[in-house]
């Protein structure tokens, strides 16, 4: 392995490639969230809410919306992690995560409460006439040494509009009634994707909501967008060798100046400008870093940009190319169990499905199909055909004209 040294420390060229994926990769996955870019009113609104139940006691109910990749979750956690440096806050605030995708009941929810606030031991073999006496007596137990005040509880709600369709919305009730009430400082956080989302509520849950909304859209321009691209892929200045990261820096920095690069971001851009595609672009940017290039270069954005942009049925018709050629090697010696397992596969895959109006007394292998393809995925899947049959290329070529 070959050795690089720096002015501050000694760090090996292998080394310093293993803290650029470590730190890279907790950035795209949220694992290490940064501040977001262009939601600084939003930031702000949403720390203050937090605060004020964490350090005064206040009880607030507030929605996220935006749409899927808007950047919902990062913004939370951002505020969150600003929040755990205050000794206070990070000595007395309590956290719940629930996911309407995991909790789907009440029951369900209610233990995954019970488990993350650590109160297995006191609920013990207790029998609860409702779900609010339950809730009632876990809150009670958080109650401080002198019993005079209760620790303040964050419930975050993730897939919101999920909770609404359970039965008599029972959860949301007992957590908004809590909130209204001001009993316990409760702060209960939803995070949703749907707009119409309070339309779902039913009125004595909307009643107890304070109807406060933080929208998250991505407004931002082209030259914000690459403005975004290069800050995600910049290294911190406590990064451990110094020169490392200046060139690093310097090479990301010339990189977005690149006329070739900014039309791979123009594309990417214009069919989607949410954070969660651009970090799926920049993770596999990121893979193909190593000792041997140890830069992101333009060659690597371009390939990486191909994967995301690829058609996936020309890549299922690709593999299944695959399939029939380990099973046959010309097209002349197809044998009938083969083409009709090749049919079954085709259709398992949802690249055919039987024609309208067949009678249902066909037999199965003379059943008329309808090709779910278009003519360039078609192409496009031959193109990577290794040994392709020339009866096939030249079917191809009359057939699809």
């Amino acid at each position: 392995m070959s050795k690089r040294k720096s002015k501050e420390n000694s760090f090996s060229l292998g080394e310093c490639i293993a803290q650029v994926h470590m730190i890279l990769r907790a950035r795209f996955c949220h694992y290490i969230p940064g501040k977001p870019f262009g939601v600084e009113a939003q930031y702000k609104n949403l720390m203050d809410l937090i605060k004020q139940t964490a350090v005064h006691g206040e009880s607030n109910s507030v929605l996220i919306v935006g749409p899927r990749g808007a950047g919902k979750t990062m913004l939370l956690r951002s505020v969150l992690k600003e929040l755990m440096e205050m000794k206070q806050v990070k000595e007395n605030l309590l956290q719940v995560h629930l996911n309407g995708l995991l909790q789907t009941d009440d029951k369900i929810a209610l233990k995954e409460i019970t488990r993350q606030l650590q109160l297995e031991n006191v609920v013990g073999d207790k029998v609860f006439g409702s779900f609010a006496e339950n809730l009632a007596f876990l809150l009670e137990a958080l109650k401080k040494g002198n019993r005079s005040s209760s620790r303040p509880v964050l419930f975050i709600l993730d897939e919101f509009d999920l909770f609404a369709h359970h039965r008599n919305q029972t959860l949301l009730y007992n957590l908004l009634d809590v909130a209204q009430s001001a009993q316990t400082p409760v702060a209960v956080v939803g995070l949703t994707c749907r707009l119409d989302v309070l339309e779902l509520l039913e009125k004595r849950v909307k009643s107890r909501f304070s109807h406060r909304q933080i929208h998250l859209l991505n407004t931002f321009g082209f030259k914000e967008y690459v403005e975004i691209f290069q800050q995600q892929l910049t290294l911190p200045k406590e990064f451990p060798d110094g020169r490392f990261a200046q060139e690093w820096n310097q090479n990301i920095q010339s990189l977005c100046k690149d006329k070739a690069m900014e039309d791979i971001l123009q594309k990417h851009f214009n069919s989607s400008k949410d954070f969660r595609s651009l970090h799926m672009l920049l993770m596999l940017a990121l893979s193909q870093v190593a000792v041997s290039n140890p830069n992101i270069r333009l060659p690597d954005l371009l390939a990486a940009s191909r994967l995301c942009t690829m058609d996936s049925k020309a890549n299922v018709l690709h593999e299944f190319q695959k399939f029939i050629q380990r099973r046959t090697h010309s097209i002349h010696n197809f044998e009938k169990p083969v083409v009709l397992k090749a049919f079954e596969h085709l259709h398992q895959l949802e690249l055919i499905k039987p024609m309208d109006g067949t009678s249902t007394r066909t037999q199965k292998e003379y059943q008329l199909v309808k090709l779910l393809l278009d003519s360039s995925q078609i192409m496009d899947a031959l193109q990577k055909y290794p040994h392709c049959p020339t009866e096939v290329q030249l079917w191809a070529s009359s057939a699809l004209e």
